[in-house]
């Protein structure tokens, strides 16, 4: 069973809930212990005094923050006192379109959980509200003596939070990275065929078909390693393309890319019978009609962030009759019917 990393209470305008946060991911990584090489012996790690070299137990060290000329100690008590709620409240300042949020900002994913089950009614109402709305909920709120800004969104039938990166702590690559290249002009030519080797690898995002080959390796190593034997050397990395070689390389790897899907296809179909394949080919369909229909939000949706008079304008552009005597409402559902962008006119 998972354990709660943070509790307090969510809320958005004047409705709150308690909540209680749970980590969404976990670490596979293989870890390895120090030890003295030649040896079984486990080298560790010590918290000592730098002046006198002695070992400090861990309820006699305070936080001190180096000014340059000396060190403020701050005891955690006081870092508590600063911010009386703030580390147990969750508010919702505001909501945003997802499709707003550049990735580069998210940082770890959590899961929400109402903190019991007599707050179910309220927990689902935010949760289908933002799954509907395809909006996300901007917070701060203060965990482990540390400030973060998060998205609180929908995610399948639960609520999820995301840590987001400060503004400030995105690094402007033209400032950071000296071997970016400026604008350059791309051949159309070459452009057209990295597009068709692009569409050639294209694939449907399962992200189980994906795993960890690298951490199989290691484990290969020990085992192997553990048995008096060896494991066989990976392959070399890549190497580099020549400019004046890019065509070639990028034709030979259409050709291999679809080489490979059709003995992929041909394979499949030796193995699975056409009913089966049927099914599976209308699966992968009802999913990516799935997936485009989440992601775009209604017509109304985004009629009816427009004023009266802007939603006149398309109505006249559109030719909708009636239009003069309709209220706001009417006119969003008769321009959601008629395409909502309405006709151009012609002078």
């Amino acid at each position: 069973m998972a354990h709660a990393v943070w509790s307090g209470a969510l809320s958005f305008g004047l409705v709150a809930i308690p909540v209680q946060l749970f980590s969404a991911t976990e670490s596979h990584t293989i870890r390895f212990n120090q030890l003295q090489r030649g040896t079984s012996d486990r080298v560790r790690n010590k918290r000592v005094n730098e002046r006198t070299g002695e070992e400090v137990p861990l309820a006699e060290i305070v936080k001190g923050y180096d000014t340059g000329e000396d060190y403020v100690v701050v005891e955690p008590e006081e870092l508590e006192d600063i911010a009386p709620g703030r580390s147990k409240a969750l508010e919702i300042s505001g909501f945003v379109d997802l499709e707003q949020v550049d990735p580069i900002y998210f940082d770890k994913t959590y899961y929400l959980a109402p903190k019991s089950k007599e707050y179910a009614k309220v927990y689902a109402l935010l949760q289908e509200a933002l799954a509907r709305s395809n909006k996300a909920g901007i917070a701060t709120f203060v965990m482990r003596n540390r400030e973060y800004l998060v998205a609180v969104k929908a995610e399948g039938d639960i609520l999820s939070l995301h840590t987001l990166h400060w503004a400030d702590e995105i690094r402007d690559p033209r400032s950071e990275i000296g071997t970016l290249p400026e604008q350059q002009k791309v051949a159309e030519r070459e452009l057209q065929t990295a597009v068709q080797l692009v569409e050639a690898l294209s694939v449907d995002w399962q992200p189980e078909s994906y795993q960890d080959t690298y951490k199989d390796k290691v484990l290969e190593l020990v085992q192997a390693k553990r048995a008096g034997g060896t494991v066989e050397k990976s392959e070399p990395p890549p190497r580099s393309t020549n400019v004046i070689d890019l065509m070639g390389a990028l034709q030979a790897s259409i050709d291999k890319a679809r080489s490979g899907k059709g003995r992929a296809a041909a394979a499949e179909r030796e193995v699975r019978p056409p009913t089966e394949l049927k099914a599976a080919a209308e699966k992968r369909r009802s999913r990516q009609a799935a997936k485009k229909t989440a992601r775009k939000p209604s017509r109304e949706a985004e009629l009816a962030g427009l004023s009266k008079a802007e939603l006149y304008q398309r109505a006249s552009e559109a030719g909708i009759p009636g239009r003069s005597g309709m209220s706001r409402e009417d006119l969003v559902k008769a321009l959601a019917a008629a395409g909502g962008r309405g006709k151009k006119r012609v002078s």
